[in-house]
C-alpha cells in the first residue's frame, strides 16, 4: 500500500504549518497568562515566544500530524508565585484553549475575504490557501473541545478543579496519575474523540461560522 499519495503529502504540507502556529500560539498564551498572574516561570524558560522550538515536543508533534493526537512540551508554572494560586492556575490553564478558539474563528472571519481577493489566483494556489484556513478553523476548534476534557493531564482538569474545595483540589491533584490512566484509556480504548467529540467540534464551527458571515455582513 502506498502511503505517499499526492493527497497525503499536500494535506501533510497544510497541516504542517498549522500545527506549529496552533501549538506555539497555545503554548505561549499558557505563558502569558501564567505571567499576568504573577509568575514569571515560563518568561525565565522562554516560554512567551511565537517559535516554534520553545514548545514543540518532536515525538508530540509527530503524533498530531500522523494520528491528530499528541502534545507540545508543558508550561511549567510555580502556583505559589500566583497571587490567588487556584485562580491563577486556572486562568492559567484556559488560556491555552481559550488562543485555539481564537485562531479558529479568525480563520473562518478571513476565509470570506482570502476566497473574494484570490479570484484571480491559480485554482491550485487558491484551493491550497483555503485548505489553509479551513485546516486552521477545524485544528484549533478540535484542540479547544480536547483540552478542555476535564482529565489530567489536560487543561480541563486545571480549570475543573478550581471550582473544587480546597480538600477535594488536594485530593484530585493527589490522583492525578490514576485520571491521566483513565483519560488515555477513554480515548484509545472507546470512540470518545469520534463519537462525542467530533459533533461538539462541529456544531462549534457552524456556531462560529454563523457569527463570523454575522461580522462580515
Amino acid at each position: 500500500m502506498n502511503f505517499l499519495t499526492t493527497e497525503r503529502i499536500l494535506s501533510l504540507l497544510v497541516r504542517l504549518p498549522v500545527l506549529l502556529f496552533a501549538l506555539s500560539f497555545h503554548e505561549m498564551f499558557h505563558g502569558l497568562a501564567a505571567y499576568f498572574c504573577g509568575d514569571s516561570t515560563a518568561k525565565k524558560d522562554g516560554r512567551l515566544s511565537m517559535n516554534p522550538l520553545a514548545h514543540i515536543d518532536p515525538l508530540g508533534f509527530l503524533c498530531m500530524i500522523l494520528f491528530r493526537f499528541g502534545w507540545a512540551k508543558p508550561v511549567i508554572v510555580n502556583p505559589w508565585q500566583f497571587r490567588k494560586p487556584k485562580i491563577g492556575m486556572a486562568l492559567t490553564a484556559l488560556a491555552g484553549p481559550a488562543a485555539n478558539l481564537l485562531l479558529s474563528f479568525v480563520s473562518l472571519l478571513l476565509l470570506a475575504p482570502v476566497n473574494l481577493y484570490t479570484e484571480n489566483w491559480s485554482a491550485g494556489a487558491r484551493a491550497l490557501l483555503l485548505q489553509l484556513f479551513l485546516e486552521s478553523a477545524y485544528l484549533n476548534s478540535a484542540l479547544f473541545v480536547f483540552n478542555l476534557l476535564p482529565f489530567p493531564p489536560l487543561d480541563g482538569s486545571k480549570v475543573f478543579s478550581a471550582f473544587l474545595p480546597s480538600d477535594e483540589y488536594f485530593r484530585f491533584i493527589n490522583y492525578r496519575g490514576v485520571w491521566t490512566i483513565v483519560a488515555f484509556a477513554l480515548l484509545i480504548g472507546t470512540d470518545l474523540a469520534s463519537v462525542i467529540l467530533g459533533p461538539i467540534v462541529s456544531a462549534l464551527l457552524i456556531g462560529m461560522g454563523k457569527a463570523a458571515g454575522w461580522i462580515l455582513g
